[in-house]
């Protein structure tokens, strides 16, 4: 809990989250540790079934006040299966989404960019700007249609893929070299996205109406993937240091990375009609 803490520090959550320990006694000894997206049926099952002593998930839980933690609720269940089999829940939201080596920061690398906040709410030990989202320059311009393929080969295999959307006027051969990224849902960031200069936004979870406006006004082109693909590139780097952290304190921790696709699709297919 202190490592994470260190890393993702609360203060660097929005209002409205939840973060930290969900289940679990905090003097409780872990050997084991799997890492996931979201806390569902199917990565607490792999918890469970694979003996860890913990799992820490990028997703609350628990994001609004609940009157029953029963079994007759999917949640309730989670709880009750987690305590039954001595598993502690922690997780890691916006304060992970702001972190210096955090969820933008991860998409952000991965697509190419070395990038800054777009907004800086505060630096580390270190003089690193902390905040959300990522905005920067490729090393060289391309098309959108070469940085989409970049962008697709660097997100985790899943059904969703990724869609992308050029601007009146624009096509895929049009040129980008600024590019802004936040993993997750995005729609809150396409005005500032355009008043950063961005060619491109990468993003997830855009919905019809607020992508179609924006494209209709101009840059940047849009490009939107699956909720859990854009975060789920964070977990790599959450295992390089914690493991990291555990060597140098001479404590024997094993980290797995759950790859169990929690995206709400099974299936994508081109409508023919």
């Amino acid at each position: 809990m202190n490592q994470m803490e260190a890393r993702y520090p609360k203060h660097l959550q929005e209002d409205w989250d939840k973060n930290g320990l969900i289940v679990g006694d905090p003097d409780q000894e872990v050997s084991k540790i799997l890492l996931a997206v979201d806390p569902v049926d199917a990565t607490v099952r792999q918890a469970i079934e694979g003996n860890y002593d913990m799992m820490i998930t990028h997703h609350p839980l628990f994001l609004r006040g609940a009157n029953f933690v029963s079994r007759l609720d999917y949640k309730g269940r989670i709880v009750h299966d987690l305590i039954k089999n001595d598993v502690a829940l922690l997780n890691a939201h916006t304060n992970a989404d702001s972190a210096t080596r955090g969820v933008a920061w991860a998409l952000a690398k991965a697509c190419g960019i070395d990038g800054e906040p777009f907004d800086v709410i505060d630096e580390d030990a270190a003089g690193n700007p902390r905040g959300l989202g990522r905005i920067g320059k490729l090393a060289n311009p391309v098309t959108l249609d070469e940085f989409a393929d970049v962008v697709a080969a660097a997100l985790p295999t899943g059904p969703h893929g990724i869609f992308v959307g050029t601007p009146v006027g624009e096509d895929l051969s049009m040129q980008v070299e600024t590019v802004a990224l936040s993993g997750g849902s995005g729609d809150s960031f396409l005005d500032r996205a355009r008043e950063l200069g961005a060619d491109v936004y990468v993003t997830a979870d855009l919905r019809h109406h607020p992508a179609s406006e924006h494209l209709e006004r101009g840059k940047p082109a849009l490009i939107s993937g699956s909720h859990w693909a854009t975060e789920w590139l964070w977990l790599p780097h959450l295992e390089e240091d914690l493991s990291a952290a555990a060597e140098q304190a001479g404590v024997d921790l094993e980290i797995d990375i759950s790859r169990t696709v929690t995206e709400p699709w099974v299936d994508h297919r081109s409508t023919l009609g």
